[in-house]
């Protein structure tokens, strides 16, 4: 992206500076709209499945922009010869149903022919333009609460490989099928300023690129942060992604590990899809924000803090 025009303007409230979730373009002073776009590969064997997964994440970018979204293009790479239409429609299905549970119409999209199957959408919301979350925004003093446990790119890798039991399977599929939207509306409502999800970088990766762009240090306690059931053994059994090392070395410069042992620090890193938020708050806001979130099914968690700082983060 450094190599493109930089696009100035009063209305392109956010933009690819700080390499944020997704683009906000305001209308007015009360409406401002959201522009993302994502798509995966296959992640489980079920094709309605995947397209709920996909769908998830693909929506979950205006939810970490704490935003609403309104409506969806499918983006599609299939090949029909070996796979066939009627497995695409199983795909789409899954999409459709986890577009309309987060209130938004699928109003088209577009496909090509692809050797792997692709699925993802083009996702439009709304914001207010007084009331945007951002990957800029953590402040010193904050608690850093994730709403979703962590080791979806673990157990993906392991249901590749029939690792994985079904248990720990429906888990992280449980996990990804679930909207972001009642954590963004927890982290508007207690003020947060600052919040992205945690996906292909990770924890550590996403965690770390708001750390930088919000110019503060963050604290990670490891015993805090939750992790889905069989995530931890499937990891000491080998079962780690290649993105999951990549994002460990990518963020090793701004790391400092303590005692955290290299299993650990991967767990930190492990990518993810349809992860949850992280998000920084008041601490007085915090157990208002856990107690709402735990009554509505999620498994979340303060894991940190931030502080005064240049952009470092510690694991401890």
């Amino acid at each position: 992206m450094r190599h493109l025009e930089t696009i100035e303007s009063p209305d392109l409230l956010v933009g690819t500076e700080t390499g944020d979730d997704a683009a906000v373009w305001r209308i007015d002073d009360e409406r401002a709209l959201i522009s993302t776009a994502d798509f995966i590969t296959p992640v489980v064997d079920d094709a309605r499945t995947w397209g709920r997964v996909a769908a998830a994440n693909s929506i979950s970018d205006v939810y970490a922009m704490g935003g609403r979204p309104l409506f969806v293009l499918n983006l599609v790479g299939w090949n029909s010869d070996a796979l066939g239409t009627e497995l695409l429609g199983e795909v789409l299905l899954g999409g459709s149903e986890v577009a309309t549970r987060a209130g938004a119409v699928v109003v088209g999209g577009h496909t090509i022919d692809d050797p792997e199957p692709k699925y993802g959408m083009s996702v439009t919301g709304e914001v207010h333009p007084d009331r945007i979350l951002t990957n800029a925004g953590l402040e010193p003093g904050q608690d850093l609460i994730l709403s979703k446990p962590l080791g979806i790119g673990i157990i993906t890798t392991a249901i590749k490989a029939d690792e994985a039991s079904g248990d720990v399977a429906d888990g992280a599929i449980e996990s990804m099928t679930r909207l972001n939207d009642i954590a963004s509306a927890a982290a508007v409502a207690a003020g947060a300023t600052g919040c992205t999800d945690v996906t292909g970088f990770g924890l550590l990766g996403h965690l770390g690129r708001m750390t930088v762009e919000s110019g503060v240090d963050t604290t990670i306690e490891v015993e805090a942060t939750p992790f889905l059931p069989g995530a931890k053994d499937l990891a000491a059994a080998g079962m780690i992604p290649g993105g999951t090392r990549r994002n460990l070395t990518w963020i090793s410069e701004h790391l400092d590990v303590g005692s955290a042992d290299e299993l650990t620090q991967l767990l930190l890193a492990d990518a993810q899809t349809s992860g949850g938020l992280v998000f920084g708050v008041d601490p007085g806001e915090s157990a208002t924000v856990l107690a709402e979130l735990e009554r509505t099914g999620h498994t979340a968690a303060v894991i940190g803090r931030t502080a005064d700082g240049s952009g470092r983060v510690v694991l401890r």
